[in-house]
């Protein structure tokens, strides 16, 4: 890989890092309220299921690909788990005596369930289907340009994915910052936010399925 392909994919990774999703959200809260390690262990996970996606992508057959991210079926799973995952997130109560009876700083818990954050991670961006959609994408346009060779792709999918992780590193750090600033009441205020904004994102993708692209796309233009 010449340093031009080495650039260009770093850049993919670089920008990926900042799609706006359930992940990005996630990845956020989860530095903030457990930890920069846990944010960690969530992130490779995200990256697992990246990984799952890039080698269904290359080794699946383009037909069925195409007809798997398209299936509405799997969109509206997919974004039922969003759903139900935001509402509990949503409904939980557990810490609101708290919030509401005192404004000390949170405190990150000592120890954390590294692999259930692993596996959240991994799951979380594995039921996202647009994710298979992209990696696909990305495998048709890269693919040709090298040659369809297997070690140029696997290298330079590697690097988008470096980029993507150095980049998250960054998030989680510069999230961590926030600790500070975190009392009970504004971590019961987040955790509400972030359930809505899953619930959102859950019915984004079961609409993504049922509503042709275009039709989105003049409602939102």
């Amino acid at each position: 890989m010449d340093f031009y392909d080495f650039k260009n994919a770093f850049f993919i990774g670089f920008f990926m890092a900042f799609m706006i999703g359930p992940v990005f959200f996630m990845l956020i809260q989860t530095s903030i309220l457990k930890g920069a390690r846990a944010a960690i262990a969530f992130d490779i996970g995200v990256i697992l299921g990246d990984v799952s996606f890039i080698l269904i992508a290359y080794y699946g057959s383009r037909s069925l690909l195409e007809k798997i991210k398209d299936d509405p079926r799997l969109f509206f799973i997919g974004g039922l788990v969003l759903i139900i995952y935001g509402l509990i997130t949503y409904l939980d109560k557990s810490n609101k005596k708290e919030a509401l009876e005192t404004s000390k700083m949170v405190e990150v818990p000592i120890k954390n369930n590294y692999l259930k954050l692993f596996i959240k991670g991994y799951f979380l961006n594995f039921i996202n289907i647009g994710v298979l959609a992209f990696w696909l994408g990305t495998v048709l346009v890269i693919g040709p340009t090298l040659d369809m060779n297997q070690n140029a792709i696997f290298s330079y999918f590697g690097v988008i994915l470096i980029g993507y992780f150095v980049t998250d590193i960054g998030k989680i750090l510069l999230a961590k910052q926030l600790k500070s600033k975190m009392t009970p009441l504004v971590v019961y205020k987040v955790k509400k936010v972030m359930g809505i904004l899953l619930i959102i994102f859950g019915f984004l993708l079961m609409l993504k399925g049922f509503i042709p692209n275009e039709r989105i796309d003049e409602f939102i233009h």
